[in-house]
């Protein structure tokens, strides 16, 4: 018997029914055909290569493929490329097998030629992709089943860098007129922002956007098919709500579960959560380089003063907003990158307690000894309690004298802001795909130019840190990298380039006899979920 209820939306409200609250009563498990998957926010578009954003991959994912996978452990796993390499003529080459017998969803085969124009569809502006190869000068076929990418130089971890570039059909994009990547940050419309054809093991057959999206299974996938066979997506931005819904049994996961409802979860009969911690840091930033603010009232810039920039740092309580705003649910950290990464250390995790008697110093020193005002841009749908965390940070800057108008809005007004530089102070969350320092070098540090710092909203810019930073892609000497690595991070601390908060801990929470894994990019498969 196969039962299924359907959520309309979160703003006309559940349609929760006496048979779906009997089943979730029973401890009876969703059926091994649908599984009814709710998180806060939506994909931001469904073009594979037009934003860099982890919800839009996460839908993606089940759509689309990759060359290379990411497991849970970090490590990579074979899946449109069944292997990968330097070449032993050239080590400026790195050489990809692509897997026979893969078909689009449309039925055609997929070829190298579809790898080339992709991989080259990825790396051109605008397509939020293309700093991951900013390195590559060119993408070639050498028979029908190898692909050569040639590096600038060496590059030993360029297929780090692959888990999330997608591969699309060539055909299908030119007879759609999709042969670039439309430009999300300018609202460009286009015909793959709202279709699909992917390889991957789900077909788009309904698309509602924010709203509601139906995949079902691609019978004619390589790989074994998964358990579930049905995928009703469904946004739902209000935490209470989303909890209502895996009570009443309207869905039957719930990726982004409120921190104030996970120990009451956790006690309910039917219910099971899991939970680990994320590859993703919270973080605040500042426009450090524009003459005036246009939501300031001060004369100047005061973030362009090293004594604001730390008199902000020693203003906040990390450790309160963990108690507080997180209900223990996170990570306090100062450093902007998570401690999966290379690069991570001790001493830039390390923070110490407000000290407002020194920050009011620094804030005279720095010429703001009355404060200023400033508007503070925050997304409230995208992070883990992000807009209360932004109303904190206000609470803790006001006692400085910085008095903050928080702005707080849905993510796809937000990302544009720093993407278009039209804010002066934000907040940002960044997950880490490739594991290494490079990845946050390349979008958030590196000064805006070609491929590099798309969502580099501070406006920072250091024409010896982007000699380094571009010098990370071709080295072979990994020692000798790792030490430039760590030279670009002593900068970048020093200039106070973030004012970062924590690492996310991320919860879900399902009906009992549904099994998935936490996944560290908060980029769950529902090709892995399994079934008691």
């Amino acid at each position: 018997m196969r039962v299924k209820s359907i959520l309309r939306s979160s703003r006309t409200g559940l349609l929760a029914g006496v048979a779906a609250t009997a089943l979730v009563a029973s401890g009876i498990a969703a059926t091994a055909e649908t599984i009814r998957w709710a998180r806060v926010g939506d994909a931001l578009t469904m073009d594979p290569h037009s934003q860099n954003e982890g919800p839009t991959h996460t839908l993606n994912h089940h759509i689309y493929e990759t060359l290379v996978g990411r497991a849970d452990d970090g490590s990579l796993t074979p899946r449109l490329a069944t292997e990968w390499g330097i070449s032993d003529d050239d080590e400026t080459v790195w050489v990809f097998t692509i897997r026979e017998g893969v078909k689009f969803h449309d039925g055609s085969e997929m070829t190298v030629e579809d790898v080339v124009f992709s991989l080259d569809r990825a790396r051109t502006p605008p397509s939020g992709m293309a700093a991951l190869h900013a390195a590559v000068e060119e993408v070639t076929a050498v028979d029908d089943t190898t692909v050569h990418v040639r590096m600038a130089g060496p590059a030993p971890l360029y297929v780090q860098n692959l888990t999330n570039t997608f591969i699309m059909s060539k055909a299908w994009a030119e007879a759609n007129g999709v042969e670039t990547s439309p430009n999300f940050a300018a609202g460009e419309e286009a015909y793959s922002v709202r279709n699909t054809n992917g390889t991957g093991p789900y077909m788009l057959v309904e698309r509602d956007p924010e709203v509601r999206t139906v995949l079902q299974v691609f019978a004619d996938h390589w790989d074994d098919a998964p358990a579930v066979s049905e995928i009703i997506y469904t946004p739902i931005s209000e935490a209470a709500t989303r909890v209502a819904a895996l009570l009443s049994g309207e869905v039957d996961i719930v990726q982004d579960v409120p921190v104030q409802d996970i120990a009451r979860l956790e006690q309910t009969q039917g219910i099971r959560v899991v939970r680990g911690p994320e590859n993703r840091n919270i973080f605040f930033s500042y426009d450090m380089v524009s003459e005036s603010l246009a939501s300031s009232n001060a004369e100047g810039n005061p973030f362009a003063s090293p004594e604001v920039r730390e008199a902000m740092s020693l203003a906040i309580d990390r450790n309160a907003i963990q108690q507080v705003v997180m209900r223990g649910e996170s990570q306090p950290s100062a450093a902007p990158l998570p401690p999966f990464v290379n690069g991570w250390t001790e001493e830039m995790h390390a923070f110490g307690d407000p000290d407002l008697a020194r920050a009011g110093e620094l804030m005279a020193e720095g010429g703001y000894p009355n404060g200023f005002s400033v508007q503070l841009d925050c997304p409230n749908d995208r992070y883990l309690n992000d807009e209360a965390i932004c109303q904190a940070l206000v609470g803790m800057l006001a006692r400085i004298n910085i008095n903050v108008d928080l702005n707080a809005q849905t993510r796809s007004l937000h990302f544009p802001l720093i993407e278009n530089w039209e804010t002066d102070f934000y907040m940002l969350g960044w997950g880490v795909p490739t594991f290494d320092s490079q990845y946050v070098f390349d979008f958030l540090v590196h000064s805006r130019e070609g491929s590099y710092g798309a969502f580099n909203g501070a406006r920072y810019s250091n024409p010896e840190l982007d000699a380094k930073i571009e010098s990370l892609a071709t080295m072979t000497d990994l020692e000798a990298r790792d030490a430039v690595i760590a030279e670009i991070w002593d900068q970048v601390m020093e200039d106070r380039i973030f004012l970062n908060v924590h690492n996310q801990v991320l919860a879900y929470a399902m009906r009992d006899g549904i099994n998935l894994d936490v996944h560290p990019e908060n980029q769950p498969r529902m090709t892995t979920v399994t079934f008691d």
